[in-house]
């Protein structure tokens, strides 16, 4: 979710998690399809706890949204890119044109701002290195970048969307 898209309360205040909502929040990372009466069920409580207590982490912005998990290369996307990105140029408006560049290109699946040696980092997903080409030509016609570099994984390793909790 975008930073101008959360409320109040997901910006700026801390949502109490115990150890319910972690048990509620490990059965929806494992399984987001099964059903609040089975994930109620499991935990020995009611059904109307599960619900609000979903409903309530929703509105706080601790459930973000509930999506399905797609394998990349079943869908024709084999290779996956990190991008390092390094500029010159440290201002708001170039760091908000950069990130609707970014917003704009599907390929790109996550996007951070970086401490250290590199300013951000892009983690694409794409069919080919001909298509990494097409889609760094259409980064750095629409914004200035000073350095780029990229890495190609050769295995998938690890790949995980659960959190510890």
């Amino acid at each position: 979710m975008a930073f101008y898209q959360k409320t109040f309360y997901q910006l700026f205040m801390t949502p109490k998690i115990d150890t319910v909502d972690r048990k509620i929040l490990a059965a929806l990372q494992s399984d987001a399809t099964q059903s609040l009466d089975s994930i109620a069920e499991r935990l020995s409580v009611s059904l109307n706890t599960v619900w609000r207590r979903v409903r309530r982490l929703e509105t706080e912005g601790v459930i973000e949204k509930r999506v399905a998990l797609i394998d990349n290369e079943a869908i024709g996307l084999p290779l996956t890119a990190f991008v390092h990105i390094r500029t010159d140029n440290h201002s708001a408006d170039w760091a908000a044109q950069f990130a609707r560049t970014v917003d704009s290109i599907p390929e790109i699946v996550e996007f951070y701002r970086l401490a250290g040696d590199v300013d951000y980092i892009i983690k694409m997903m794409i069919a080919s290195v001909a298509d990494y080409d097409r889609v760094y030509q259409q980064l750095i016609a629409k914004v200035q970048i000073s350095d780029v570099s990229a890495s190609f994984a050769m295995e998938k390793l690890k790949f995980t969307t659960e959190l510890p909790l």
